[in-house]
């Protein structure tokens, strides 16, 4: 049926030679053919080629589609007009408007020229429009929102604007508004008077919006103005029913549009009389349906009309028929643009769906979805799923948004909201050939602004055609877009016990002690709390086990089997001929891994999937990556293909198990990372293959949004947050518990005799506790004066405060199970300690500084400087903290340690301010006489912060998700920094990407850049350093709002600039004499996730980087622009190729997978490492072809890494740390920097923290001590571990890992820390069983790991050490063959 409605595709025939030969294929253009072609897949290798073509924008259409010449000049004047506008839903209309008014010539001939904004890019389309406008007499430009193009359009109409007989400019950034006229009616006072026009710019809190105002104004205003007798209020009538004509959009209203205008502006026509009739106005907002006789603003018309309609089967008018709601936009109807739209609504029906289409004109849709979507009577929804078919934000478009309305309205409906995209700024054949997928700005627009109103499932249902400008539909996309509305709104009408849901766990690195592995959560007892939830709620969970230890047992067969022999429950055997039939795309994976079933989750004949089914739930075990053990697949620039075993699991999921949803457990999976576009995924990428029709609930922690944000893109999923684990301070232990105890006994008796006996004893202690890496400690027999003694007590005093305050998430996170009030003090502490400027609440440290006369900023320097008053000082103000906190949390709990609504208690607290427990704490302390007032707002504050961390709704959101309701969006991110992630259990979004970098990021970065250069001058003999090599990752930039991405700016100089809209879009440089120093030159590492989030701050970096190089400056004052020159001449290219710094992976790709191949062991040497790093890492972004997407630039890579100084990485929250993940150290260039550089040198190697207030530029090492001291050799951290049992082992082998990656890609792990493990895990008896008997597994990866540390050269010791580690080896795996046999 769909196929007949939408418009006929053809490539024009003269692009074809330049297409990659992928896309010449049936197997990526079947995506609009018919549905009958089936899709031949070619066996020949397939070479994805991500060149654009043509001029390396996005777009390669041209205005010339767009003119219209007039033929038959009959000695009639001319009139020609140059239009721009935002999307091309308006060049039919136009095209026809003007063929209309040419073939009955009677006044005049029109000549007319349409540019599309993003095609001013080019420079010679951006030179034909000037030219253009220079014999023009109207232009008319709509819906100019994108701040480079916008100041591009202003610059050429200005130099125009007083010659032109009429510049029409409808909604659009203030700058263009003002170019605006008509005879006497002008903009150009927007933003400085109180006209009623620039009233409609103003910051409204009112939820309308400009355009909603806008059109309020059009109704009215032509009404009263035609009353009034200046011609100013007639040309400002005239102005008004022009938009109404634009908004009106058909051929006819634009017959009459520029009939009116040519007619009253136009010289040459003064005293014809060209007679114009009204505007037809259409609904604002209503209900329509191409086979309806009208458009409806009455739903129980428009059901009457649909129950009566005759071309349709009664399945479709019978009440049990799912339906699904549509919102348009009025545009694209008007002005007779509307074949997707049609298709779209004939694919649900042809499924056997109502649809109730909606449209607004203006850009708030919340008022009409609240009207025709709900049930004014009964307040429920008559529809079972929403699909936006606009692309855009609910509210506001593509201006201003309000996401708080938009929810609101989502709320009250209550229903899954999937917004669909049509290709705006790309023809449907650039958009197939961009590995990137979708138009970077549509990105912004149309992806990251509906999910902050809790919009999920970004699939491209239409295509635009260069020639016409028209939209047609994308087949196979409508089609995988109506299954999956229809199978959400399915959610909303299944009984709970006949629902099936699938549980996915992950098991990374392939091994079987690694099977549910999740950041920060015990998967098994989460799954098993949500499993007797669900069963207690109506769910079929048969045979679900007594505890979430058999749960293991089941699942996993056997904890102690060996992994290679199929001990994971077997579910389903799938021979191949079916898992061919059930796999369509099965062939595509063939050049990757040759015929199934392949040796991967398979035992030679079937393919095998694992798990374990009770009832109507299934928990399986998503197979792996397939590709981590093999060194030579890993040094691949782009990833492969998934293998036949991954495929067939997820179809045994949806096509034999038949489930109505899949939920992904915990953080996180490898669907989302499979090869395919970045975002905008065709039916040809893997991620979108794989999902095939099932809804995607995907548990993920709060504190990740950026892979969050690939997992709702990529894979479609609603994620849900959950909570990272309670953090504790890290506490002191064995020799540092001692050295504090030194220390306090020095603070008493240091001005006695024993002073210089208790230095020597703290000094020797230090020395055994390895601090002297960390502090500059004198020869014990040393004599040393009283000065310098307070000196080296302090510097010892502050290093081991600094280990004792450090945070950590103890023990694994159970789902639906949130902290108790207590475990929140130290959460609540860190909060407290951070000043929140914008809602005036002080720090409580700085509250408490300033009772004793001082300045909290001067403590914390004292403090890194060793003064032993200000270190004393600090950690009186830090315990002080964690006691006025603890008091106040005591009060607000019961005796069973749960939170009351503590808001009776609080006010009754308030009331009486001598009764605040917090000022009662206070007074038996040296701070009683703290500023009430500013203690009261930041405790009211943290009272609203502890009900937020002990709410608890994860369990509560994903059974919102399985009935098919809708899930609140809520920011991911860092709950310390910001509070607004609680309470967990939101669908996570990231942030608008172009609000950042903010201003405060700036002022942060530009704090810690300073230091980092401070830094690196001491230990560079007082120079700066030329080169930094730096990473960007996607998380740390949305929880600091930019701080990082401000780093790179502030290096080189240059700062952002907002426009009116507040978005960031552009950069200046900052002067030498402000910036004081040399502009350091940069390398900078993009994650693939960053790439993916945040393609517009790379394109920004790029360009602010390469103006740097073009800037006229001596070159001691500029190293961007002096490694530039050099490298242009070495290589023969121009300066601002050769000053390419933004990198990171092939589109679709992600990391350098150095990871992968420490976890698996699987690397010969570290050459190979650095190998496997410089072929995936070295794609550049290029601003000057931002379409070409990522491109191979190794030379320029490693040219530009040769003269880096130092590599330089940001942690930015306490949960995360260098060892607790591979990220970092896959990241890492620094051993890879000495073997490119000329002269062998290794780059200082820097890590800047700002997980606290103090922020601190530390080197690698230090940090990775620092690391070890608190998190692997800390008992309150590994005991904490340990107390989940099974997954607490995986997790102490993991940080050892880790640690040996960092020794692989630095060498700058000390030989203590290995030493030190090595005592604590395995010359203790007592704890080598525990880990042996809890998790044999991971504990004989332990023993691998401490082998290979050894073997590689990172640990030396004693040979009894390494005996007994072959000799535990070989015991751990006659335990795990020997019950396995």
């Amino acid at each position: 049926m769909a196929s007949l409605v939408s418009s006929p595709f053809t490539l024009p025939n003269s692009k074809v030679e330049h297409l990659s030969s992928i896309s010449q294929k049936h197997y990526f253009l079947h995506s609009f053919l018919p549905k009958k072609t089936s899709p031949t897949f070619s066996k020949s290798p397939k070479k994805f080629q991500c060149n654009a073509i043509g001029n390396g924008l996005f777009t390669q259409t041209t205005q010339e589609v767009r003119r219209i010449v007039p033929e038959n000049l009959k000695g009639l004047a001319t009139v020609k007009i140059v239009y721009v506008v935002l999307e091309a839903q308006y060049q039919s209309a136009l095209t026809a408007a003007v063929q209309t008014l040419n073939k009955n010539g009677e006044f005049a001939s029109f000549e007319v020229v349409g540019y599309l904004v993003e095609e001013l890019r080019d420079e010679n389309a951006y030179k034909t429009f000037c030219k253009d406008l220079e014999d023009a007499n109207i232009f008319i430009g709509s819906l100019i929102f994108v701040e480079e193009l916008a100041l591009k359009v202003k610059s050429a109409v200005e130099k125009e604007r007083d010659r032109l007989d009429a510049v029409l400019v409808f909604p659009s950034m203030p700058e263009v508004m003002r170019l605006n006229k008509l005879g006497s009616f002008s903009m150009s006072q927007l933003g400085q008077s109180k006209s009623p026009f620039f009233q409609l710019f103003k910051k409204k809190k009112s939820s309308a919006g400009f355009s909603d105002q806008m059109l309020k104004l059009v109704r009215t205003l032509p009404k009263v103005l035609k009353y009034l007798p200046s011609d100013k209020a007639q040309d400002a009538r005239l102005y008004i029913l022009s938009l109404q004509f634009w908004l009106g959009g058909s051929p006819d209203n634009l017959v009459n549009f520029l009939k009116m205008v040519s007619g009253s502006y136009v010289p040459a026509l003064k005293g014809v009389k060209m007679d114009y009739s009204d505007p037809v106005l259409y609904l604002d907002s209503g209900i329509w349906h191409p086979l309806a006789p009208c458009m409806y603003d009455d739903v129980k018309e428009y059901l009457n009309w649909y129950a009566t309609r005759r071309d349709t089967n009664e399945k479709l008018k019978s009440s049990s028929a799912p339906v699904i709601g549509l919102v348009l936009q009025r545009s694209h109807i008007v002005t007779g643009d509307e074949s997707h739209y049609v298709a779209v609504i004939m694919e649900l029906e042809a499924r056997g769906a109502k649809v109730i289409p909606i449209f607004a004109g203006g850009l708030d849709f919340s008022g009409p979805v609240e009207r025709y979507f709900i049930d004014p009577i009964t307040k429920k929804p008559f529809v079972n799923s929403v699909v936006s078919l606009t692309g855009f934000a609910l509210v506001g478009g593509p201006a201003r948004q309000d996401h708080p309305r938009a929810i609101e309205a989502l709320t009250k409906l209550d229903v899954p909201y999937i917004v669909a995209l049509p290709l705006v700024f790309q023809t449907t054949e650039e958009w197939l050939n961009s590995t990137l997928g979708l138009h970077p700005i549509q990105v912004a627009l149309q992806v990251a602004l509906p999910e902050l109103d809790g919009g999920m499932e970004p699939i491209v249902f239409s295509g635009r055609d260069p020639r016409t400008g028209k939209s047609h539909a994308l087949h196979k996309r409508v089609e995988q877009l109506c299954t999956r509305a229809i199978k959400w709104g399915e959610l909303k009408r299944k009984s709970k016990a006949e629902k099936k849901l699938a549980i996915t766990v992950f098991s990374f690195p392939p091994d079987k002690g690694n099977v549910g592995t999740a950041a920060y959560l015990n998967v098994f007892a989460s799954i098993y709390s949500v499993l007797k939830d669900l069963k207690k709620d109506g769910y079929n969970v048969e045979g679900l086990p007594e505890t979430s230890a058999e749960l293991i047992e089941e699942v996993i067969h056997d904890k102690e089997a060996q992994f290679s022999s199929p001990n994971l429950n077997v579910a389903y055997k799938m021979n191949v001929r079916e898992y061919q039939k059930l796999t369509p795309y099965a062939t595509a994976l063939e050049e990757n891994w040759g015929k199934a079933p392949g040796n991967l989750n398979s035992d030679g004949e079937n393919l095998l999937v694992y798990g374990k089914q009770y009832g109507n739930v299934f928990i399986g075990v998503q197979p792996t990556f397939g590709y981590e053990g093999d060194p030579m697949r890993l040094l691949f620039s782009k990833s492969a293909s998934p293998h036949h075993g991954f495929a067939a699991y997820y179809s045994f999921v949806e096509k034999i198990f038949k489930a109505d949803a899949v939920l992904h457990f915990g953080t996180h999976g490898s669907l989302e990372f499979m090869p395919g576009k970045q975002v905008g995924m065709s039916d040809a990428c893997f991620p979108d293959s794989l999902i095939g029709n099932i809804p995607n609930v995907y548990y993920y922690a709060a504190n990740n949004p950026s892979e969050a944000t690939i997992a709702k893109r990529r894979s479609y999923a609603n994620t849900i947050s959950y909570l990272t684990p309670p953090a504790e301070n890290a506490g002191l232990y064995k020799g540092l518990k001692q050295l504090s105890e030194l220390i306090a006994s020095y603070q008493s008796l240091k001005d006695s005799g024993r002073g210089p006996q208790i230095v020597s004893s703290i000094i020797s202690t230090a020395r055994q506790c390895n601090l002297d890496k960390d502090v500059d400690l004198p020869d014990e027999e040393k004599e040393i004066d009283a000065k310098e003694r307070d000196l080296v007590v302090g510097k010892v005093y502050a290093k081991i405060m600094e280990i004792e305050s450090r945070l950590l998430p103890c023990g694994l996170h159970i789902i639906g199970e949130p902290p108790t009030a207590m475990e929140a003090v130290a959460t609540l502490v860190n909060i407290a300690a951070l000043d929140r400027a914008e809602d005036d609440i002080s720090s409580l440290p700085s509250i408490l500084a300033a009772t004793v006369g001082r300045n909290i900023e001067e403590i914390y320097r004292g403090n890194d400087n060793g003064v032993l008053r200000d270190v004393e000082l600090l950690r009186q103000i830090t315990e002080a903290s964690r006691g006025a906190i603890s008091a106040f949390v005591e009060r607000s709990t019961n005796s069973k340690g749960q939170v009351v609504d503590n808001s009776d208690k609080l006010t009754s607290l308030l009331g009486f301010a001598i009764n605040e427990p917090w000022i009662q704490y206070l007074s038996n302390t040296q701070f009683y006489r703290a500023d009430r007032e500013k203690l009261r707002v930041l405790f009211q504050f943290l009272g609203e912060c502890l009900k937020l961390i002990v709410a608890n709704n994860e369990v509560g959101s994903l059974k919102q998700a399985l009935e098919g309701k809708y899930v609140e969006p809520g920011p991911g991110g860092d709950p310390i920094r910001n509070p607004k992630v609680l309470p967990t259990g939101k669908n996570i979004h990231a942030l608008d990407p172009q609000a950042i970098p903010t201003t405060a990021a700036l002022q942060s970065a530009k704090i810690v850049v300073e230091r980092l250069l401070e830094r690196q001058k001491i230990d560079n003999g007082g120079k700066y350093p030329e080169t930094v090599a730096l990473v960007l990752w996607g998380t740390d930039n949305i929880k600091t709002y930019g701080e990082s991405l401000a780093q790179v700016m502030w290096m080189i100089g240059v700062r952002p600039v907002a426009d009116t809209l507040g978005r960031v879009n552009r950069v200046e440089p900052v002067s030498l004499e402000e910036l004081g120093r040399p502009r350091v030159d940069v390398v900078v590492n993009c994650s693939g996730v960053f790439r993916d989030l945040f393609i517009n701050q790379m394109n920004l970096l790029d360009r602010g980087i390469k103006m740097v190089a073009e800037l006229d400056e001596p070159e001691d004052q500029n190293f961007v622009r002096k490694h530039a020159l050099e490298q242009a001449k070495t290589l023969g290219i121009d300066v601002r190729e050769a000053a390419t710094r933004v990198f990171s992976n092939a589109s679709g790709s992600y990391s350098s997978n150095i990871n992968l191949a420490v976890e698996n062991s699987s690397w010969n040497d570290e050459k190979q490492l650095q190998d496997m790093y410089l072929s995936r890492k070295s794609f550049a972004f290029d601003c000057d072809a931002p379409g070409a997407g990522m491109m191979e630039k190794r030379k320029v890579f490693e040219m530009a890494l040769s003269t880096a100084d130092a590599t330089f990485q940001n942690l930015d929250s306490s949960e995360i740390s260098l060892t607790d993940v591979s990220h970092y150290f896959d990241s890492d260039p620094t051993n890879l920097v000495q073997n490119l550089r000329k002269d062998g040198k290794k780059p200082s190697a820097y890590i800047a923290d700002t997980t606290t207030a103090n922020a601190q530029v530390r080197t690698l090492s230090e940090t990775v001590r620092l690391d070890a001291r608190t998190k692997l050799l800390n008992p309150k951290w590994y005991e904490g571990m340990l107390s989940t049992g099974y997954e607490g082992v995986r997790e102490i082998e993991k940080r050892l890992t880790n640690t040996v990656g960092w020794s692989a890609t630095s060498g700058q792990v000390d030989n203590w820390v290995y030493e030190e493990a090595n005592t604590t895990f395995i010359k203790d008896e007592e704890m080598l069983n525990r880990l042996m008997n809890t998790n044999p597994n991971s504990f004989r990866k332990l023993l691998q790991t401490f082998l290979e540390a050894n073997g590689r050269g990172y640990w030396d010791t004693s040979e009894e050490n390494i005996e007994k580690l072959k000799q535990l080896y070989s015991e751990v795996e006659d335990k795990i063959e020997g019950i396995d046999r």
